[in-house]
């Protein structure tokens, strides 16, 4: 399968493939499972439900099918993969055995998975250990280099949550490892059904719709409102829940905004949760003809202010070729944006932690290629002129 059938919004594949991708079905278990019963009708009762699927507050714009094809197919002269050895950073274990003694230590992994330690509780983030951000093993997008932390070097987890079921942040084989561990799971609705269709057991899953939350050592854990969309599959489109997290203890907060356009639930999430010590954004994947599933770079750091957010770490790039941006290419429009507003970033490797003490610490880790800047490409999300005018065009 070529790399643009991942990049093209769902519904736009669905158009073209159903019977391309129908000869692919097969007894995988990684597609999951669809809600039923109690689980459903908690679902269908939603503020976020209608029609039959979950539905974003605003609507979603996408470009059109023959753009989206030229786009994908022509590709431009972006490196999208990386053609040289990454310098990740390789942990154990035993780097994690004690709680760091500031109280706040994010561990970014790749991608969007994230070991959040926090006020003594420690979160892992979106946890994806797999070959591939796809429902086979020899299909679709793959790594750009191993874990920097061997899953069975894991420290002693509190909880794990999830943002939504794409591949790239739901895994099937992480999760197959992970469900024997006495680890709470905290998911947005529908999510569930996948879980114990792979085996985690029922009584350690927590389903959340918007703005619900569970406190878990004196850590409170909220879902947040997010613009996106979820589905494993082609007939399953928005049939789970997709939310970000608020993470707030006794001393630290955090965000994390999951998959995301920018949305006016940022705001809202600002001054109901905020302000936080750091914020994990979406900051990749996006693309001119579909604003409205994810934010563009500029648009990253427009959603770290509206949270009121301290120290933003760019996150959902570097890890997959999800996009048809260049690979590096989300890392320096995010700089040049938290320039421009005058916000403090941070750059680690894959495989670094950050403490609040590395504020600031830009390092240049990634090689210097060609990337086009929001002048030329511009990705602006719709529906939402007005946040655009408040928080960039000032």
């Amino acid at each position: 399968m070529k790399r643009w059938l991942i990049r093209i919004p769902l519904a736009v594949v669905g158009l073209f493939l159903v019977g391309f991708v129908a000869a692919w079905w097969t007894a995988t278990p990684d597609i999951g499972a669809l809600a039923e019963g109690e689980r459903l009708a908690r679902m269908v009762a939603s503020p976020q439900w209608g029609d039959g699927a979950f539905s974003n507050k605003l609507p979603q714009v996408d470009g059109s099918i023959s753009g989206n094809l030229s786009k994908a197919l022509n590709g431009g002269d972006a490196q999208q993969e990386p053609e040289v050895e990454l310098p990740v950073v390789a942990r154990s274990g035993a780097e994690f055995a004690a709680l760091p003694d500031s109280g706040l230590r994010v561990t970014w992994l790749g991608h969007s998975t994230l070991l959040i330690e926090i006020d003594g509780v420690r979160v892992l983030v979106d946890p994806v250990w797999g070959e591939r951000a796809s429902p086979w093993s020899s299909v679709g997008p793959a790594r750009f280099y191993a874990p920097p932390l061997p899953l069975d070097e894991l420290p002693d987890i509190d909880a794990i949550i999830i943002s939504h079921d794409h591949y790239d942040h739901l895994d099937y084989t992480t999760v197959s490892a992970l469900r024997e561990a006495s680890v709470r799971w905290l998911v947005p609705l529908g999510i569930g059904a996948h879980l114990e269709h792979w085996g985690v057991p029922t009584d350690r899953i927590t389903e959340l719709d918007w703005w619900e939350a569970v406190t878990i050592e004196g850590l409170t854990l909220t879902a947040t409102p997010a613009r996106h969309f979820s589905g494993r599959w082609l007939d399953r489109f928005s049939s789970t829940l997709w939310a970000g997290w608020a993470l707030r203890g006794p001393e630290h907060a955090v965000f994390y905004s999951g998959d995301t356009a920018l949305t006016h639930d940022l705001a809202d999430i600002g001054e109901r949760l905020g302000p936080f010590d750091m914020t994990m954004m979406d900051s990749g994947a996006y693309d001119s003809l579909w604003t409205d599933v994810h934010m563009g770079p500029e648009q990253t750091v427009i959603a770290h202010q509206m949270v009121h957010g301290d120290v933003l770490l760019p996150v959902h790039w570097g890890l997959f070729d999800l996009g048809n941006h260049g690979w590096t290419e989300p890392m320096e429009r995010s700089l040049a944006a938290a320039k421009r507003q005058g916000v403090r970033i941070v750059t680690p490797r894959p495989g670094a932690s950050v403490e609040l003490s590395d504020a600031d610490r830009i390092e240049r880790w990634w090689p210097e290629l060609p990337w086009v800047d929001v002048a030329a490409d511009p990705v602006w999300s719709t529906s939402v002129d007005d946040l655009i005018e408040e928080w960039w065009e000032q």
